[in-house]
């Protein structure tokens, strides 16, 4: 089982942690609300935890173009 960070606009993988050795309080999962792990963080059926969040590249996109927040997955 993993913890991964996908980008949920493009959907490219930015990272991935083999939850074994790295706990969510150290990547500061602990630290959201119940709201906002709503928002960002699911369990796959297999036991893996994905946290969606923006990528440089599509946050620097959002930035320039803040209209493309307003649509489900703008650079997908």
């Amino acid at each position: 089982m993993s913890i991964r960070y996908v980008c949920r606009c493009c959907g490219i993988r930015i990272a991935e942690f083999d939850d074994a050795r790295v706990t969510e309080a150290q990547l500061g999962l602990d630290s959201l609300t119940p709201e906002e792990r709503a928002l960002i963080i699911t369990k796959e059926p297999e036991g893996d935890t994905v946290v969606s969040i923006t990528c440089a590249y599509c946050r620097e996109a959002l930035d320039l173009h803040p209209e493309l927040s307003l649509i489900g997955n703008p650079l997908q």
